[in-house]
């Protein structure tokens, strides 16, 4: 009886080694390196343009975080503004955010949406944009302070005082409030971003001022005063209020709390 047992043990310890030699299989090796050959042979395949200038050239340093142009294609500063292809002609470049400004004539005309430099950068200057004289001011190297900044913004309403410093990213508003890069420091329309809560919450009470509050921005230009005409909830969208003006004015930007797709926009003119 046990002789039986052992012969069918046996018997069936064979049987399993028979079938998993049945399993065996090999794989052939993928043909000219096509490791990952598509799916379908009519996978589309758009080629890119090869005269097209991706260069260091054209590279563009993304706006502010959550700036008015953040969102637009295209936009921010010139990583290399004297190699822009163009800027060159006439020997001054001036790049500001977006907008791609020509060398300065003396023309006072221009036709389109073209415009043109009527003075030098760094000093009260004026641009003729689409037929309008508007004032705008590029900021250059000789109108920051030792500390690094562009100004002081003081608004007694709310017991404010800030330095203000080029850009709006998060690096910069940590630091005060913080210059939009594509608008003018002094002539026009000078708009001024800063946070509304944490640490520094500069800006946390500009929704609360009423006309007639004086805002104040001393800079190497000089010292303006303006006296506020507007206080709006705006949409995060709403590039309007960054437009440059035919008078005198700054524009001042901060978030709505708990509110993402919306900001508050103080615009006051000058006093």
């Amino acid at each position: 009886m046990k002789l039986r047992k052992i012969l069918l043990t046996l018997a069936l310890f064979v049987m399993c080694v028979g079938q998993a030699s049945a399993l065996e299989f090999t794989y052939d090796a993928p043909e000219d390196y096509l490791f990952g050959r598509p799916t379908s042979q009519d996978a589309p395949y758009i080629e890119e343009d090869p005269n097209v200038d991706r260069s260091k050239n054209v590279a563009l340093v993304p706006p502010g975080f959550g700036s008015p142009t953040s969102y637009l294609p295209g936009s921010g500063e010139a990583l290399t503004p004297n190699l822009v292809p163009g800027a060159l002609n006439g020997g001054l470049v001036n790049q500001i955010g977006s907008v791609n400004y020509p060398a300065v004539d003396n023309s006072s005309q221009t036709s389109g949406s073209s415009i043109t430099m009527t003075q030098i950068p760094g000093s009260p200057s004026n641009i003729v944009q689409n037929g309008t004289t508007v004032g705008f001011t590029e900021v250059t190297d000789d109108l920051y302070y030792s500390g690094g900044h562009l100004g002081t913004l003081k608004i007694p309403a709310i017991g404010l005082s800030v330095k203000v410093y080029q850009g709006t990213d998060g690096k910069t508003l940590a630091k005060g409030a913080g210059h939009f890069t594509e608008t003018s420091i002094w002539a026009g329309n000078i708009c001024i971003a800063g946070h509304n809560r944490g640490v520094n919450a500069h800006f946390g009470k500009i929704h609360t001022l009423e006309p007639g509050d004086t805002v104040t921005l001393t800079t190497k230009l000089g010292t303006r005063t303006y006296a506020v005409s507007s206080v709006e909830k705006v949409s995060e969208t709403d590039t309007s209020g960054t437009a440059s003006t035919t008078d005198n004015r700054i524009t001042l930007y901060t978030c709505v709390r708990d509110e993402q797709d919306f900001r508050w926009k103080v615009t006051a003119v000058e006093a």
